[in-house]
């Protein structure tokens, strides 16, 4: 394989390109068969393009050289050997800084065999690359490729690889380039990717170091593009090497170095180093006295035109008493004198903003008779002060004049004045005398700044939005200005002032206006489709200032509502007569989502279109009457389907409540009162209501009475005398318990009779005393002192059946046993009613009168033997 390939190209802007195109050397096409090994340069003359300025050191091209002989030493040289070196690669390297004139310049590139003394020569143009207006898209797209060096060896007819690898000349790439991107540069190529498959890489800062990225290439075309736009104030170059590998990762070329050279633009101002620049000389002083120096920088390249820096003096203030007292080195910056005449000064100073304060007290001398007009000063104001903030008054006792601010100064605009002052006599100097009319001086009046309010940009601020928009929706970004600009603080901090619905909320940071709720122009909030919101921007000065700013929502209207009927109800005849009720849609939808409205009836229930008839007679006006010739008397819901015309439309069903009545002659209903009575409203259904509650209220407290009246009756009742009072005493004992396990009681009672104490051992009127009859006393089950729970109820059985067979078991044929229920009962002993001594002659028959309660012991005592 053989090809022998041009001058790498060099990346510049579109123009330059298109420039680089028509003086760059066609490249030259060979085969294998036709080529035959010339010793010598390929070319008579070589063209390149350069950038306008060249460093020293700079690499600006490589010089192509056939040799025959890889023995051969071969020595290169130029013919301006101060300006320009060429390496023993071939490399032309500037010796110098410089600037390229317009025209092209010329050397010679010379190449010597040392040994044979034979000597080659070619003649070398570099142009200056134009400035960067841009090319077509056919230019940008000559895109040439880099080849991986060749080397013919004498013993071979063959191409073989060169030891040494080429210096490819850097590739200038315009800074702040638009793009756009990714912007292709330069294609990586190896000739051995005919017969291998081969994968390309580079390698370095701003590919795979740090800042990274910025360069990519394709690893099968090896095309290598540039991603963004490029800053030469930040890296002024970018050094890469680009690599080839087959498919295993092994090297088949030799790693090649790609210089890119980021083209300096002129996008940086010069600034001075202080914003005010203070110096000194002595009054009176000669022209040509040294002032100061004043210095300023540009971040642009310094040697290049964008960063070389002039100086000029724009204006002097004051102007007097010549406009040039000052002249500056446009190169150095030195201020120097020019001219005579420099008076003293008188300094002052005052905070922005502050209005009515004295910053300077002039003194004159005059040795006239005081406070006569020889005497009295009168002063003017003659520069300095082109907008009227200052004015200087007359201190009548002193002579003195006051400089005075009557103006509000900014300090972000004026930060110093150098007013010039005038004074004169009220009278003019006598004839003959040869002193000046007038004296003048100059005061310096330095503006101190203090922390101002910041202020919101445009304020109020107009925002156009459809309603409707949901929460959590970005709506816009309202944010402030600080007028302080030279003091050190933070950025602004901004919150709510005023939401009157709570729509909004801002962030604290940036001012993004994000909703919290949907938007509505319906709202009671929203004024003729206008909402406004009320925010505050804060700095952190000493003392901390804020300013508000209006927010205005002008509320657009979509069609989120749907019309109703009005009003809600109506009366009308139960015959047919012309009197027809009018209706009107209402919409808060404004145009085009209101009206004209559309009315009709719905097709269910049948009975309202065969009863009702609906008219439109404007665009929001309708007609309802009776289709039919006569409807009873009564109240009825007529549904109404009113639809608006927005795009899309909306529609409702609204109920008319209709109340039909008989009507007299003048069409006037004369039963309403019957009708209004048996159509119930919400009123009135709530009054009803009121009235059962308070209905039930009161007969709660009946019963409450009438159970209170019972209990104080009973309680008289006790009073009744003993002796006529034959019911049974009962006691109310509220202990029921829950069970054996609950209770505190003495289970070995039941479990062991015989254990029970006796009665007699017991304390007095705890137990009666109750006589027991004499017989032997049967075998009563026993248990064990510890039974378990679950036979209680056999032992319990057992028990029982053997008290039924005891006959001393009570109760007693005589004597009942009663617990003790207190003394002083008012009831007597029980057992005298089977007594046989206790009077079996006494009548009971009046029980009988008694009632039903005691026919019981009338029919036991009062039925005779029976």
């Amino acid at each position: 394989m053989c090809r022998i390939a041009g001058t790498p190209p060099r990346i510049l802007p579109p123009l330059a390109l298109m420039l680089l195109a028509a003086l760059q050397q066609a490249p030259i096409k060979a085969t294998c068969e036709e080529m035959l090994c010339k010793m010598g340069f390929p070319e008579d003359v070589h063209s390149a393009v350069v950038s306008r300025s060249v460093h020293g050191g700079q690499p600006l091209l490589n010089v192509r050289f056939q040799s025959c002989d890889e023995n051969r030493k071969i020595y290169f040289g130029s013919s301006e050997p101060e300006d320009f070196r060429v390496g023993e690669d071939g490399v032309v390297y500037a010796e110098r800084s410089f600037q390229l004139s317009a025209e092209p310049t010329e050397f010679v590139v010379s190449a010597q065999d040392k040994e044979t003394q034979e000597e080659w020569q070619m003649k070398v143009k570099l142009t200056p690359e134009p400035a960067f207006t841009g090319a077509s898209e056919k230019d940008q797209k000559k895109i040439e490729d880099i080849i991986f060096p060749w080397q013919q060896y004498k013993d071979s007819s063959h191409l073989k690889r060169q030891k040494r690898d080429w210096v490819i000349p850097p590739i200038n790439l315009p800074e702040n380039s638009r793009g756009p991107f990714p912007q292709e540069l330069v294609r990586i190529r190896s000739d051995r990717d005919k017969s291998l498959s081969l994968r390309y890489s580079v390698t370095g800062p701003g590919a795979d170091q740090p800042p990274t990225g910025i360069f990519i290439i394709n690893p099968i075309s090896g095309q290598l593009s540039v991603t963004k736009p490029l800053d030469r104030e930040q890296i002024a170059s970018f050094h890469l090497r680009a690599h080839a590998v087959d498919v295993n990762g092994n090297q088949v070329e030799n790693p090649i170095d790609i210089v890119i050279n980021v083209i300096d633009m002129n996008d940086n101002r010069p600034e001075f180093l202080h914003q005010v620049w203070n110096g000194t000389v002595p009054e009176g002083s000669k022209p040509g006295t040294y002032v100061m120096t004043v210095t300023a920088i540009d971040a642009d390249d310094p040697n290049a035109q964008n960063g070389m820096l002039r100086y000029r003096i724009l204006s002097q203030a004051p102007s007097s008493p010549s406009p040039n007292m000052f002249t500056i080195n446009n190169e150095t910056g030195d201020i120097i004198t020019v001219a005579a005449g420099l008076d003293r000064e008188f300094y002052g100073e005052v905070p922005e903003n502050r209005v009515d304060v004295i910053v300077a007290n002039l003194t004159v001398t005059d040795k006239d008779q005081p406070h006569t007009p020889a005497w009295n000063a009168r002063y003017q104001m003659t520069g300095g002060d082109p907008t009227g903030q200052f004015t200087i008054l007359t201190d009548p006792n002193s002579n003195d004049g006051l400089v005075t601010v009557v103006k509000p100064i900014d300090f972000e605009t004026n930060r110093m004045f150098v007013l010039t002052v005038a004074a004169e006599n009220q009278v003019p100097l006598a004839k003959g005398i040869q002193h000046p009319p007038q004296s003048t001086a100059t005061v310096s009046i330095t503006v101190i700044d203090v922390n101002e309010s910041p202020y919101f940009v445009p304020n109020p601020k107009l925002v156009r939005q459809e309603e409707g928009l949901l929460a959590g929706s970005m709506l816009t970004t309202f944010t402030a200005r600080d007028p302080d600009r030279y003091m050190q603080q933070t950025s602004l901090r901004y919150s709510k002032l005023s939401d009157p619905a709570n729509w909004l909320k801002i962030d604290p940071v940036n001012g993004q206006i994000t909703t919290t709720a949907v938007l509505d122009r319906e709202s009671i909030y929203v004024q003729n489709n206008m909402y406004n919101a009320t925010f505050l921007a804060s700095d952190n000065g000493i003392p901390p200032m804020s300013g508000t700013g209006t927010l205005q929502i002008y509320l657009l209207d979509i069609n989120d509502n749907a019309p109703q009927v009005n009003p809600k109800e109506a009366t009308t005849c139960e015959t047919l007569q012309p009197n027809a009720i009018n209706i009107t849609a209402v919409d808060p939808d404004i145009d085009p989502n209101a009206g004209p409205f559309a009315f009709e009836l719905p097709d269910s229930p049948p009975s309202i279109k065969r009863n009702w008839t609906i008219v439109r007679i404007s665009g929001d006006h309708a007609q309802l009457s009776l289709r039919i010739r006569f409807l009873e008397a009564g109240i009825y819901d007529v549904p109404i389907v009113i639809t608006d015309s927005g795009n899309p439309h909306a529609s409702s069903t609204s109920v008319l409540k209709v109340k039909v009545c008989q009507c007299d002659i003048n069409g006037d209903c004369t039963d309403v009162d019957r009708i209004v009575g048996a159509g119930l409203g919400t009123g009135a259904i709530i009054a009803i209501l009121l009235c059962i509650i308070i209905l039930l209220i009161l007969v709660l407290m009946f019963v409450v009475w009438m159970k209170r009246r019972d209990k104080e009756r009973q309680a008289k009742q006790l009073l009744i005398d003993p002796e006529d009072d034959v019911r049974d005493n009962i006691l109310k004992y509220d202990e029921e318990g829950g069970g054996e396990e609950d209770q505190d009681y003495d289970l070995s009672q039941l479990q062991q009779p015989d254990t029970i104490e006796p009665d007699a051992i017991k304390p007095v009127g705890i137990r009666r005393l109750d006589e027991r009859p004499i017989h032997a006393e049967p075998q009563y089950p026993v248990r064990s002192a510890a039974p378990h729970p679950g036979d209680i109820g056999d032992f319990i059985n057992e028990g029982l059946k053997a008290a039924d067979n005891d006959p001393t078991a009570p109760p007693y044929d005589s004597l009942l046993v009663f617990d003790y229920e207190g003394s002083g009962s008012t009831a007597g002993s029980l057992s005298s009613l089977n007594s046989s001594s206790s009077g079996g002659e006494q009548d009971y028959d009046y029980l009988n009168d008694w009632g039903p309660r005691f026919k019981k012991l009338a029919d036991m005592y009062g039925g005779g033997d029976d």
